[in-house]
């Protein structure tokens, strides 16, 4: 008979920053690193222009980058993480706008999982408010979109960066995945 077993430190942890291209990014990586770990990658920004949905909120002139940490995590550990991003972007806000987004969630061998507060039929429930919401998968040797992937995702933009985690993901495994968040 199986029994139930802790999760093991076995996910990347990664956040996707959503930021106007002239805001400093210093800030937010040092409240992330406090967090879970040094930052292990992080890529160029990104063009945020296929949709204008945070443009109210954030203004104009938007950029997502990429980042992920050294060490692993269990993938237990994404309602805490996404209670623990919501803190940064408020502390991060000016007039009680957000400067930053962060999306924070996992990459495994067979998925990218990004943390949500909203409820949609394709996400599935944590705890704690907390839906996860599975934005691209792994397969035949790359990343593939799922109909419910946001637009910049869908687009590829992304993907070689997340190959080159993928890999630092599977060396890490490999090596008994040392230290854990």
């Amino acid at each position: 008979m199986s029994r139930p077993q802790p999760a093991p430190p076995n996910v990347k942890p990664l956040c996707a920053v959503l930021y106007p291209a002239d805001a400093p990014l210093a800030p937010v990586l040092e409240s992330l690193g406090d967090l879970l770990s040094a930052p292990e990658h992080l890529g160029p920004p990104h063009p945020f222009d296929l949709t204008d949905y945070y443009t109210p909120e954030m203004g104009g002139g938007l950029v997502r980058t990429l980042v992920s940490f050294t060490a692993l995590m269990p993938a237990s550990h994404l309602p805490g993480l996404k209670h623990a991003a919501a803190a940064i972007e408020a502390h991060l806000a000016t007039a009680g706008h957000r400067r930053y987004n962060l999306d924070v969630g996992y990459l495994d061998l067979g998925k990218l999982v990004l943390a949500s507060f909203k409820a949609r039929g394709d996400k599935l429930y944590l705890c704690d408010g907390v839906w996860a919401d599975v934005t691209l998968r792994f397969a035949k040797g790359g990343f593939e979109p799922l109909p419910w992937s946001f637009p910049d995702f869908r687009d590829g933009r992304y993907h070689g960066e997340l190959r080159a985690i993928r890999e630092r993901l599977k060396e890490q495994l490999n090596a008994g995945a040392g230290e854990s968040a």
